[in-house]
């Protein structure tokens, strides 16, 4: 069954027949890499557009201790996204920690580690799943910003000050590397000279956890949710550059004629329904390196006011509340990653 429902409200600019998009982060679950000794026998996933939470339960299924790192990656975050002013990522982005991150385990708050490495995303294609960023983040440039003297870092004046001031043959190298490319600006034109960094940085949170042998451990985590999204324009039925969304996100016809509906008097009326709209993605499928499927599955959404639409691919959908819904699913391997899509309209004036 597709999950169709109906439309929290955000200035943005002038709309276009596309969406125009502002920087944000997918989200993923824990990975411990595989093991066939821990069982996932519950997860309690709760998605709202501002926050995430989960609550796990794990069970060591040997008569052996069993310690490793439970990690959670962020997807790459572009260093060029201080250039861009990014609006649904934090202001300072000079921070190490960009989501807020807590975890704890069984009850007790975990001191948590955490990490950062530089990544040139290769080939990254757009289409691709998101569980594709965790996978293969890119090729690995941390030691070539080290040995360049680059700040590891997304505060972008910094890193274009230390970048404008490598000498001559070092920037040769970081060009070479796609690390960079440097402008040399037009002083007719009052344009100084510039350089557009091209790598990302990952961001790893993690800690040492140990499963006692034969026992239950209650691991929960929550953080800020930051997805993407942009100024959102629709019509109905879709026009064909607007098909892809409705593959993504399942738009069925009623969902499809709500979003109108929605959209109604939001926005200019050269343009017309017109709002914005958020792109929430979640990686289920790194749940699919635990031993065997998850016991028992949860997810509750919820979409922020009860004048949102939302729209994903998903069965056993039940509505529990004004802006919530609940799946609950039973011996579940997730096969694929949750895509959710939820459109607003613009504020009344």
């Amino acid at each position: 069954m597709r999950l169709s429902l109906l439309p929290v409200a955000l200035c943005l600019a002038t709309p276009v027949h596309a969406n125009d998009g502002f920087g944000g982060l997918s989200a993923t679950g824990l990975t411990f890499g595989q093991t066939d000794s821990i069982a996932m026998e519950e997860e309690n996933l709760f998605i709202g557009l501002d926050r995430i939470a989960v609550d796990y339960v794990f069970r060591n299924l040997t008569d052996a201790d069993v310690t490793g790192e439970m990690i959670f990656p962020l997807p790459p975050v572009g260093v060029w996204s201080g250039y861009e002013s990014m609006m649904n990522l934090p202001e300072d982005l000079s921070a190490p920690d960009l989501v807020g991150f807590t975890a704890t385990v069984d009850g007790q708050p975990v001191k948590v580690a955490i990490d950062r490495i530089a990544v040139i995303e290769d080939g990254f294609d757009e289409e691709m799943p998101p569980s594709r960023q965790y996978d293969d983040p890119g090729r690995d440039v941390t030691a070539d910003l080290e040995r360049l003297g680059i700040p590891l870092t997304l505060e972008i004046e910094a890193v274009r000050q230390a970048l404008l001031a490598l000498p001559e043959d070092r920037r040769a190298e970081a060009e070479a590397l796609e690390l960079a490319e440097f402008y040399a600006g037009d002083p007719a034109q009052d344009q100084p000279p510039d350089v557009w960094g091209r790598w990302s940085i990952v961001t790893r949170y993690h800690w040492t956890q140990t499963f006692p042998a034969g026992a239950e451990v209650r691991i929960s985590h929550s953080y800020a949710n930051r997805p993407p999204g942009g100024v959102f324009y629709w019509t109905h039925p879709p026009e064909d550059w607007q098909l892809y969304l409705k593959d993504q996100y399942c738009i069925d016809e009623g969902t499809s004629r709500a979003i109108v509906k929605a959209l109604e008097g939001s926005g200019s009326e050269e343009f017309g329904n017109t709002g914005t709209a958020y792109n929430i993605s979640y990686v289920l499928r790194t749940a699919n390196s635990w031993a065997g499927p998850i016991g028992r599955f949860t997810l509750t959404l919820d979409k922020g006011d009860p004048g949102n639409v939302i729209s994903l691919c998903a069965e056993g959908v039940r509505k529990t509340g004004p802006t919530t819904f609940v799946i609950e699913k039973t011996n579940y391997t997730p096969d694929r990653d949750l895509e959710i899509l939820v459109v607003q309209p613009l504020p009344k004036e």
